[in-house]
């Protein structure tokens, strides 16, 4: 009878290490079918980026281009006087291909939506009648609807000038369908329309076909302990803390200017609603540049995005952008509830201003000022007439500590 209880406690520890392992070995098949299932969804939403693809897509475009399908003022150095190099792939996502290349000896950055220039959709007009016998007038109310089309804003002529100053030719029908495919993607859009009005926006440098180029900036990163990597921006007898320091407080700064600039000097706001590390980038002045604008909306287009049905809040959500859903009629509002420098304060500058950052350089004071501020600012409900004078009071206060802290940097020299 004394061995029973022993024979208890002997099957109840195997039952045990039996549940153990069965409970071991479920969350080992929950891991493989987890990293299955995500390596799937990544291959359906993207492509192996390689150099060999790359090479490919660009001779496809250069074989268009000679059989007269396709032209730009870039395609005579990519495709005859090979003075525009490929160097190599950046990254193919859904669909968009972004490439490195060099042309004449200045490193660039090529783009498309697409990979195919026939994947774009085509203008009916140039087979039924000749180019050349379209009224420019015509022309440019056609790119003033798909401008509205794509961005939701309303154009006049005089104000089409970038993205539309071909001239006729020879190769005028070639331009007019290029011109086409480059107003099917609203990056180049925005980039063509703002270059000459915003420092805080690609420059394009050129196109060919459906592909256009843009000057080359290093994205920054999430994962890099400064965001953005400031070796490329200042200068190697710079180097050391307080040079890395200094750098940070003028990029904030000039997050804030780019912040205002969007806000007020267009015809409508311009929201962001994709903030992160990878879609800025550092000019060598320390501006702060818009590299990825494919989720940037101006005011009419965004109030469209945000107004649709809603059993909550969280309906109403579009990436870094939402607004509130409105119960007794079950839809958004159309108004934004966040802001650009809402989501600047919370994804950016919490990192900069951790206590931990700025060390013995600023005085401790000073420090946990600038930490409140950049709490206080990241906090959502900035909407409303009492929303807007936070935001300017936020605006206002971050701008003062700013300039303080640049002056105790200063002083401290």
């Amino acid at each position: 009878m004394r061995g029973i209880p022993g024979l208890k406690r002997l099957r109840l520890k195997i039952w045990r290490r039996c549940a153990l392992l069965l409970l071991l070995l479920w969350a080992a098949c929950w891991v493989v079918v987890s990293a299955a299932l995500f390596l799937l969804h990544r291959s359906v939403f993207s492509e192996r980026c390689t150099d060999e693809k790359s090479h490919r897509i660009l001779a496809r475009l250069c074989l268009d281009y000679s059989s007269g399908a396709l032209t730009g003022d870039l395609c005579e150095d990519l495709c005859v006087a090979q003075k525009l190099v490929y160097k190599h792939c950046l990254y193919y996502d859904r669909g968009k291909k972004v490439i490195q290349a060099d042309w004449r000896g200045q490193p660039i950055i090529l783009k498309s939506k697409k990979e195919i220039f026939s994947s774009y959709q085509h203008l009916s007009m140039l087979e039924e009648v000749e180019t050349q016998d379209i009224p420019e007038t015509e022309l440019l109310l056609m790119v003033a609807l798909e401008v509205k089309n794509a961005l939701g804003l309303e154009l006049s002529n005089n104000t089409m000038g970038p993205l539309w100053t071909r001239k006729k030719g020879p190769r005028w029908k070639a331009q007019v369908a290029s011109m086409w495919s480059l107003l099917q993607q609203e990056e180049y859009i925005y980039f063509s329309l703002l270059q000459d009005f915003s420092k805080h926006v690609l420059r394009i440098i050129g196109s060919c076909g459906h592909f256009y180029a843009v000057e080359y900036l290093t994205a920054g990163h999430a994962w890099h302990k400064t965001l953005f990597p400031l070796e490329n921006v200042i200068s190697p007898s710079l180097t050391g803390h307080r040079s890395r320091v200094r750098a940070i407080i003028d990029i904030a700064l000039s997050f804030l200017d780019m912040v205002q600039h969007f806000d007020n000097d267009f015809s409508h706001r311009l929201h962001l609603c994709d903030i992160k590390p990878e879609n800025f980038a550092i000019r060598h002045d320390l501006t702060v540049v818009a590299i990825d604008v494919d989720m940037a909306f101006f005011e009419p287009k965004m109030r469209d995005i945000l107004e649709q049905k809603c059993t909550g809040d969280e309906d109403c959500n579009f990436f870094d952008c939402f607004s509130k859903c409105n119960l007794k009629i079950r839809k958004c509002g159309a108004q934004r509830a966040n802001n650009n420098l809402q989501v600047i304060c919370d994804k950016i500058f919490r990192r900069w201003f951790s206590p931990n950052l700025r060390g013995p350089l600023v005085s401790l004071p000073l420090q946990l000022q600038l930490q409140k501020a950049v709490q206080e600012c990241a906090q959502p409900g900035h909407t409303g007439t009492s929303g807007h004078q936070r935001t300017l009071k936020s605006l206002s206060e971050l701008y003062h500590l700013l300039r303080v802290t640049q002056r105790e940097l200063q002083g401290a020299e």
